[in-house]
């Protein structure tokens, strides 16, 4: 089967140059592969290097040593299909910088007391759903003003924009699945142009946090449940959907698309996930689907 290596540099360089191409060729040559000649996606950021007779693995090892050290992201994909028609991305930490809940604790004087409690939570050391409780049970009586003056320091990722503009304009599904708040959620759909956002909802009682969410909760499970109806509901197959996330409760929804991407990701995350991008922006996955500068949209 044919297959792509392609290779990402961040936005903001250092540069793909086109000796860290000849090296991942060349290494992909003594592991065995038939390699073809590289094509620019944009010039100096991504390329692809097409190959065949090579299994993925041993060639996405073989192009890592080749490149250990380089600021770089790559991944080996088939060179078929590579274009998904429906995205499905987490939020906090991915669609947007940090994570809307420690911000949030901030106007309650927690911050650092939650943002311990999330990062024990995303890397999968903690129940989802008991960790949520947890947090916003220590929120209880926080004004509803604290919500709106944590939406004016929500900071869109990098190349979030561009992600979602380019797939809608080639007519994919995005839709945005948080465990986070739907308060942030549908302002963040508004923003970059999603179709749809699921999150949880805080309840609220004379204008302050009550300390509860509704039930149930929405989890990895919901996660991955998420992207299986729309797929479904769309009629496409699930090797033609993409998820994008950070967190240990993005994982099953990672493993189960076509294209699973653990971005900027905890550990354990990065490791278990088919694809990881740890040094691009979410530019990345338009390079991945095999996009090209002149394909990407910025609204």
């Amino acid at each position: 089967m044919d297959q792509v290596l392609t290779l990402i540099a961040p936005a903001a360089g250092p540069e793909l140059e086109a000796s860290h191409l000849r090296e991942a060729a060349a290494a992909l040559r003594v592991a065995g592969a038939a390699v073809r000649p590289a094509s620019w996606l944009s010039p100096g950021e991504a390329a692809d290097l097409p190959f065949s007779d090579l299994a993925p693995e041993t060639a996405e090892a073989a192009a890592r040593a080749a490149l250990a050290g380089e600021p770089l992201d790559l991944a080996v994909l088939p060179a078929v299909g590579r274009r998904k028609r429906i995205l499905v991305a987490d939020m906090d930490s991915t669609i947007v910088v940090g994570e809307t809940l420690d911000e949030l604790a901030d106007f309650a004087g927690l911050k650092e007391r939650i943002a311990a409690i999330t990062a024990r939570a995303m890397a999968g050391e903690l129940d989802f759903a008991g960790a949520l409780r947890e947090r916003v049970g220590m929120l209880q009586g926080l004004s509803v003003e604290a919500l709106e003056k944590t939406w004016e320091r929500v900071v869109i990722m990098p190349g979030a924009a561009e992600l979602v503009a380019t797939m809608r304009a080639h007519g994919a599904v995005c839709a945005l699945v948080s465990g986070g708040f739907r308060f942030f959620t549908a302002r963040v759909r508004e923003a970059l142009g999603f179709h749809l956002d699921r999150a949880n909802d805080l309840i609220i009682e004379e204008g302050r946090l009550a300390g509860r969410v509704v039930e149930p909760i929405l989890d990895r499970t919901t996660k991955e449940a998420s992207l299986r109806a729309l797929a479904e509901e769309h009629g496409v197959p699930l090797a033609d959907t993409l998820a994008v996330g950070d967190g240990a409760n993005d994982l099953p929804m990672l493993l189960a698309a076509g294209l699973g991407v653990a971005f900027r990701a905890k550990p354990a995350v990065a490791a278990a996930a088919r694809v990881r991008i740890s040094h691009a922006d979410l530019r990345a996955l338009l390079w991945l689907q095999g996009y090209r500068a002149d394909d990407v949209r910025r609204a």
